[in-house]
C-alpha cells in the first residue's frame, strides 16, 4: 500500500497540473529514504519543463526532459498539492516547486518511498528495466499471464505479486482479483489452464480499473493527490474480511497467511 490503483489516481490527479510547467526548485528535508536522494538534484530540476507524467508499475514517472525523476510511494507515501502554503510537517520529506507557485510534497513515515534521479531513459534504470506489462495495457493477456506462469510451482497469488509476471499488482488488488476469477490463492501457478489465465487476466483489469474509479482504497495512510480519500475498501469483497460472510455465497471468509502477506479467499466461492 499504495498500490497500483492509488498510484495512477495520484498520477491522474496530478498530471494537468505539472504538465508544461516550469520547475523552480526542489527542497530534499531528508534524503535517507530506502534509497539516499541524489545530492544535487534540486539544481538538477530547477529550470526544468515538466512534459509528462507517466507510471510504470508502482513508479511515477516525472519526465523533465534531459532526465526522469522517479518517485515510490512506498509502504506509507502519499502526494499532493499543497494548499494556502501550509508547513511541512515532520515526515514531509521533499517538495517539488514550480514557478507558478504550486507545491507537490511528499509525505512517507516509514520512508520506504524513494525519489531519484534518472538521466535519458527512464525505463533503463535498474529498478523499471525488467519489470513485465501493465495490466491496463494491451500488452496484459490472458496469453501473456499464462506464459508468465508455466513452470511455475510457486502459489498463484504469490506469482502475481511478481513485478516480473505483471507490473504493480499488489496484494490488496491480487486478492480481489482471485476471487472474482474463482480462484483458490493457493493454487499453483503453473497449474493454470490457458482459460482460467484468460478469466484472471480479465478480472485483474476489470478490478484495478474499479478501483481507479472509486479513487483507490484508503487503508492506513492513503489519501488522494487532491486531499480526497478513495472508497474502494466499501468495495472489497475478500480483503481484510476474515469472518466475514461471503457477499455472494454466504461462506465465512478465511484469512492465512502466504509469505510475510495476508491472504483473504471464500473457501466456497474458491474451491480450486
Amino acid at each position: 500500500m499504495p498500490e497500483l490503483p492509488e498510484v495512477e489516481t495520484t498520477r491522474r490527479g496530478l498530471e494537468p497540473l505539472l504538465v508544461g510547467q516550469r520547475i523552480h526548485t526542489a527542497i530534499v528535508r531528508n534524503r535517507t529514504l530506502r534509497q539516499p536522494v541524489p545530492r544535487g538534484l534540486p539544481q538538477r530540476l530547477a529550470g526544468a519543463t515538466i512534459r509528462s507524467l507517466a507510471r510504470r508499475g508502482k513508479y511515477l514517472l516525472v519526465d523533465c526532459g534531459t532526465g526522469t525523476l522517479i518517485l515510490h510511494l512506498g509502504m506509507s507515501g502519499r502526494l499532493w498539492v499543497v494548499r494556502d502554503g501550509a508547513a511541512p510537517a515532520p515526515h514531509d520529506h521533499f517538495d517539488l516547486v514550480l514557478d507558478n507557485g504550486t507545491v507537490v510534497r511528499l509525505r512517507d513515515p516509514r520512508r520506504f518511498g524513494l525519489v531519484l534521479w534518472q538521466a535519458g531513459d527512464a525505463l533503463a534504470h535498474p529498478l523499471l528495466a525488467d519489470i513485465g506489462p501493465e495490466p491496463l495495457s494491451d500488452d496484459f493477456s490472458g496469453s501473456a499471464l499464462y506464459t508468465g506462469t508455466r513452470g511455475r510451482s510457486a502459489a498463484i497469488k504469490h506469482v502475481l505479486m511478481d513485478s516480473r509476471v505483471v507490473a504493480g499488482l499488489g496484494n490488496i488488488y491480487a486478492n480481489e482479483a482471485l476471487f472474482r476469477a474463482g480462484i483458490h490463492p493457493r493454487t499453483a501457478a503453473g497449474r493454470l489452464s490457458r482459460d482460467r489465465c484468460a478469466v484472471l487476466a480479465d478480472k485483474i483489469r476489470k478490478t484495478l480499473e474499479q478501483a481507479i474509479v472509486a479513487g483507490g482504497s484508503s487503508l492506513r495512510d492513503y489519501i488522494g493527490s487532491d486531499g480526497v480519500a478513495g472508497n474502494f475498501q466499501n468495495q472489497f469483497m475478500v480483503y481484510d474480511r476474515a469472518g466475514e460472510p461471503c457477499r455472494r455465497c454466504g461462506a465465512m471468509i478465511k484469512g492465512i497467511r502466504q509469505g510475510q502477506r495476508s491472504t483473504f479467499y471464500c473457501p466456497i466461492c474458491q474451491r480450486r
